[in-house]
């Protein structure tokens, strides 16, 4: 058998060929230069297109905010004047909104009437014995001067005209306890208001001064906001006040005082606004009530941005600062107070710094961004062309 010799220039072909087959390739130093700049590029391809703008400064409201409970600003207690007799009659209930003088139950009025018929009788009797009396006191000053009658008689008829006189005072005194009596029969309001409670029974015989009814005054309710001691200097008779109830109804109150002391215990203070008064049965706000509130302590200036450049981590607040390189570094802020979509910045930024607005969410620190510029909405009166630009370009 004869034996084959190949040449060194076949043993290479042959060698690239099982290479290739492999899928093996070859060093070529172009090559690897194209693939590192192809990787540089990569890398530096911005991570989200964004939109910039700088702290705008605006005029914000001071406000202090409060809790505290709804209460009547006077509640009235009406009870019996009367002594021993029955209730007949209960006018009122519960919510009715009643106005002064109204009457608001009755009682039993027999007794009454009878005792005023007597007291009357006694005032007549007293009437007739004083007209005897005070005859016989004029003759005896007419005879006085002949010496028909002794002076001692001339002094018992002048003295019998004067007891006379008292007893008439006395039974009309009497004769008006009665009527007074028969007055206090009819339990009247004593203001116009809504009633909060009735323990009024029908057919009851209750004592002088008996509860029978309690009664907001006027309909007037307060809000009794308890505000701490160090706050107490920023607030004043006068000041408006925003009061939200827990049904979401608000109203507009103004403070009425400030308590003088300060509890020990809890180390606030009692701060009194009054509500627009409202007796209607849906009234929005009721007594007993819990509600929170804001004093408005007027305005201040702030440096605001918008809300969306806002980004919180961590329970702290964040904003990225755009780099003359591109990239954005992130800032850490003091959030303030709120005005509609802006939030005041208290630390943190100035007012020439650029920040990100849309798409801050998204960054981390040392992001590339691409900038543009913030669109501009399209005037409403534009809108409708935009249909016949588009069949045109068809």
């Amino acid at each position: 058998m004869k034996k084959l010799t190949l040449k060194p220039m076949a043993l290479a072909l042959a060698a690239l060929c099982v290479l290739l087959g492999a899928g093996v390739t070859l060093y070529s130093p172009s090559s690897t230069a194209a693939d590192d700049a192809k990787d540089k590029n990569a890398a530096q391809k911005p991570a989200l297109t964004v939109t910039t703008a700088k702290p705008q400064t605006a005029s914000l409201p001071i406000k202090l905010k409060a809790n505290g409970n709804v209460a009547a600003w006077q509640e009235a207690v009406i009870g019996s004047e009367s002594n021993g007799l029955r209730l007949t009659d209960v006018r009122v209930n519960v919510g009715d909104v009643v106005r002064a003088g109204q009457v608001l139950a009755v009682f039993s009025n027999d007794t009454v009437n009878a005792d005023v018929a007597q007291a009357r009788a006694a005032v007549l009797e007293a009437e007739a014995n004083a007209a005897e009396a005070a005859a016989n006191a004029q003759r005896a000053r007419s005879l006085q001067s002949t010496g028909a009658i002794s002076a001692q008689q001339i002094s018992q008829y002048l003295t019998a005209e004067q007891t006379a006189n008292a007893r008439i005072a006395s039974s009309k005194a009497q004769l008006a306890s009665q009527q007074l009596r028969l007055k206090y029969t009819q339990v009247v309001a004593p203001d116009s208001g809504i009633i909060s409670s009735r323990s009024a029974t029908v057919g009851s015989v209750v004592g002088a001064g008996t509860e029978l009814f309690r009664m907001i005054r006027q309909g007037r309710l307060e809000w009794r906001a308890e505000v701490t001691a160090t706050e107490l200097l920023n607030l004043k008779p006068g000041t408006l006040a925003q009061v939200k109830a827990a049904n979401g109804s608000v109203l507009t109150g103004k403070v009425r005082m400030i308590a003088p002391t300060v509890d020990p215990q809890t180390r606030s203070a009692l701060v009194y606004v009054d509500l627009p008064a409202s007796t209607g049965s849906n009234a929005p706000f009721k007594a007993g009530m819990y509600a929170s509130g804001e004093f408005e302590l007027g305005t201040s200036g702030a440096l605001t941005v918008p809300q969306q450049a806002i980004a919180v981590r961590d329970g702290f607040s964040y904003v990225f600062r755009l780099n003359p390189d591109q990239r954005v570094s992130q800032i850490k802020v003091q959030a303030g107070r709120r005005l509609s979509d802006r939030i005041e910045i208290l630390s943190g930024v100035t007012a020439d710094t650029t920040i990100v607005v849309s798409g801050a969410g998204f960054l981390n620190d040392g992001d590339l961004v691409r900038n543009v510029a913030t669109p501009v909405a399209a005037p409403a009166a534009a809108k409708p062309a935009a249909p016949a630009a588009v069949a045109a370009k068809k």
